[in-house]
């Protein structure tokens, strides 16, 4: 969620309701790495971010975070898009002063909204947001273009990256191979099966379980080990995670 000077009779225009399952609303626009649409990505994960503005403390270190987590999303085939409000000279001043101070090349394109038309687009501008302070908006957008998962954090708190690979990882888990995650889970962990959709298939759940593959503690809550099965990115996610040893510089 974006704060700017757009109207809020421009604001209520846009009756369009971003929810999950919808098409991500396409757009094209000019970026530090050129003009990007968002459709040229159909294909793949896309991860789309909003930052309150630039040379933020908070927002350079999600920065410098997915920066240095990069490869971790290459490995998912997902594609990082973040966006601002400022100027494209100013996302290129901020990109310097963060190779400056840490070394680091940020890898992915941060679009300029200046009009705040993507925003409103997509629902980042709250019309009763209080002390006018913005929050951190992302929006994990599948292959076919549907909108995974919305994610809304405060300007005060900066997103866990680790999370937010779980999180791909468990709806690439459910867009390939139809699994739920139970809470906490973690890559390598055993998955839930979707509940029964008749009453044959609970009953068959409640005395042939194991017979079918599952470790059911009921007829609507059963597990199913799904490691073997796993593609590479997906594979212990957490150990590599965990030999990471991320160093932040600032």
């Amino acid at each position: 969620m974006i704060s700017n000077n757009i109207t809020l009779a421009k604001i209520a225009d846009n009756n369009e309701c971003i929810t999950i399952g919808r098409i991500a609303p396409d757009f094209t626009d000019s970026s530090t790495q050129g003009v990007v649409t968002l459709s040229q990505f159909r294909g793949k994960w896309v991860l789309f971010f909003s930052e309150p503005g630039n040379f933020g403390a908070v927002s350079t270190t999600e920065l410098i975070s997915f920066t240095q987590l990069y490869p971790e999303f290459e490995k998912r085939e997902v594609q990082l898009i973040s966006i601002t409000i400022d100027s494209n000279l100013s996302d290129i001043e901020w990109l310097m002063d963060i190779y400056k101070m840490t070394g680091l090349l940020v890898p992915f394109p941060i679009l300029t909204d200046r009009d705040a038309r993507i925003a409103n687009l997509y629902g980042m501008v709250n019309p009763d947001r209080m002390l006018e302070e913005s929050v951190r908006d992302a929006f994990i957008i599948n292959p076919i273009g549907k909108i995974a998962a919305i994610l809304t954090y405060p300007v005060s708190c900066g997103r866990n990256a680790y999370e937010i690979l779980r999180i791909i990882d468990s709806l690439q888990l459910t867009y390939e191979s139809r699994l739920y995650t139970p809470a906490n889970w973690m890559p390598g962990q055993p998955a839930v099966i979707p509940p029964p959709q008749t009453f044959e298939e609970a009953l068959q759940r409640e005395f042939n379980g194991e017979g079918s593959g599952y470790n059911c503690s009921s007829w609507y809550l059963c597990y199913e080990d799904y490691s073997n099965t796993l593609s590479s990115n997906q594979k212990n996610t957490e150990d590599r995670i965990n030999d990471s040893k991320v160093q932040h510089k600032l």
